[in-house]
């Protein structure tokens, strides 16, 4: 037994916060699509019929329809009842069931967020070993000033300006989703930059504590060699914050590329998200506000348990 929470009640804390976040996101969610400044019914009959073709009858027919009349408390009810039967419902837009039209969002969403991970994950912490095994040398400052430099600038100007150098001028890429793999490269390459920049600062700074500490000076002193005691002390020690970072980043890639997937046409859930919201469509907004929050809760425990896995000290999860 170490410190800590036993395997079973640490999953068990995370199912009861799993159950918390559900219930605060869709009421969360509700709450806030409602009050947005407009005519909730209107907005949804343009969205199903264009701006052009909605009169104030088309949104009482809305209305009535989707019972939006009804008090808020009441619809409130309904989803969560909904919600433990495992129905997100349908979209007062498309009338689809919201179900499959997230799991078509966030397929896209994840495959853009592996694409960009992957690429990063191997670039970052192998500059960020490199830099970490010289702590002050020429690749630790060039790697420091490169990192500052992308961490500046937000992934929309990078995004502008691979459009411009590799669709615009060079013409080897598409500026878009054109439905092919070609199409993937740029929006990837936009959130990865940005990734495997930061993740090479976490990598050398875990490197450079690892090799400052005692069990490596005593890895030395039993006659180990620089490259046997950093891998075997170093890079265990090291990968536990570079993996916990990369994890983390996993989640907040395919929640935060808004911004990236409008940019280039790419059909994922944030940019769904945006869409629903500005569509009153409740049904989708809370679907999708709360599969990406399970999912962050079901990540972040992986997270925990990988941890758990690469440092003996952490048999279990917190």
């Amino acid at each position: 037994m170490v410190r800590g929470l036993p395997l079973g009640a640490a999953l068990g804390r995370r199912a009861l916060q799993a159950a918390l976040v559900a219930v605060l996101v869709g009421a969360l969610c509700f709450a806030l699509v409602r009050a947005l400044p407009g005519d909730m019914a209107f907005r949804i009959a343009a969205s199903r019929y264009g701006y052009d073709l909605v009169d104030a009858a088309a949104a009482a027919a809305v209305r009535a329809e989707l019972g939006l009349d009804r008090p808020a408390l009441a619809q409130l009810g309904a989803w969560l009842l909904a919600l433990a039967r495992g129905d997100l419902g349908v979209s007062l837009v498309s009338g689809d069931r919201v179900s499959a039209e997230i799991a078509h969002q966030l397929g896209a969403s994840l495959l853009l967020a592996v694409a960009a991970l992957l690429p990063a994950a191997l670039l970052g912490p192998a500059l960020g070993l490199w830099a970490g095994l010289r702590p002050g040398g020429a690749a630790d400052r060039a790697g420091l000033v490169l990192a500052a430099l992308l961490r500046a600038l937000p992934a929309f100007a990078v995004g502008v300006g691979l459009m411009l150098l590799l669709a615009s001028w060079l013409d080897w890429l598409p500026a878009g989703d054109d439905g092919t793999a070609a199409g993937l490269v740029l929006p990837a390459a936009t959130l990865s930059l940005g990734l495997a920049a930061s993740s090479s600062r976490v990598a050398r700074d875990a490197v450079a504590r690892a090799m400052a500490a005692p069990h490596y000076a005593f890895s030395r002193l039993k006659g180990l060699s620089a490259a046997q005691s950093v891998r075997r002390h170093v890079l265990r020690n090291a990968a536990v914050p570079v993996v916990s970072f990369l994890g983390l980043q996993l989640a907040l890639l395919v929640e935060g590329v808004v911004v990236v997937e409008s940019l280039f046409a790419w059909p994922g859930i944030g940019h769904a998200l945006v869409h629903a919201v500005l569509a009153r469509d409740v049904p989708m907004v809370q679907g999708t506000a709360l599969v990406l929050a399970l999912g962050f809760v079901a990540l972040n425990a992986l997270v925990d348990l990988a941890a758990a896995l690469l440092d003996p000290r952490r048999r279990v999860l917190a």
